[in-house]
C-alpha cells in the first residue's frame, strides 16, 4: 500500500484536539492499513519519531435517507492515535 493511501486525513474532534495538546494526534486510515505501515507514513510525511499507536474501528451507524427514509448503513472508519515520541505535528489549527 501507498504510503500516500494510509492516512486519509487528520481527526478533528473535541478529544483529539485535546490530546494534540500532548504528544497524541488522531487520524483517519484506510481500513486495510497496520501499525507498522501507519508508522511508516507518519514518519514520511512529518519526519517525527514515533513511540506507539493505537488503532480502533468505529462502526457506521445507520441513516435514514431518500424520499422514502429507507435506512443505509455509513461505512466503517478506522482511527489511529499516534504518540509521538521527538517532534511535532502541526496538523491541528492553533486557537
Amino acid at each position: 500500500m501507498r504510503i500516500n493511501d494510509v492516512l486519509a486525513n487528520p481527526r478533528i474532534t473535541e478529544k483529539a484536539l485535546a490530546k494534540a495538546k500532548g504528544t497524541v494526534y488522531a487520524f483517519e486510515v484506510d481500513m486495510r492499513s497496520t501499525k507498522d505501515q501507519i508508522e511508516a507514513a507518519v514518519v514520511a510525511m512529518f519526519k517525527v519519531k514515533v513511540d506507539s499507536i493505537k488503532t480502533l474501528v468505529k462502526k457506521g451507524k445507520m441513516k435514514r435517507v431518500g424520499k422514502r427514509m429507507k435506512p443505509k448503513k455509513r461505512g466503517d472508519i478506522k482511527i489511529a492515535y499516534v504518540t509521538v515520541k521527538t517532534g511535532k505535528i502541526d496538523v491541528f489549527p492553533e486557537s
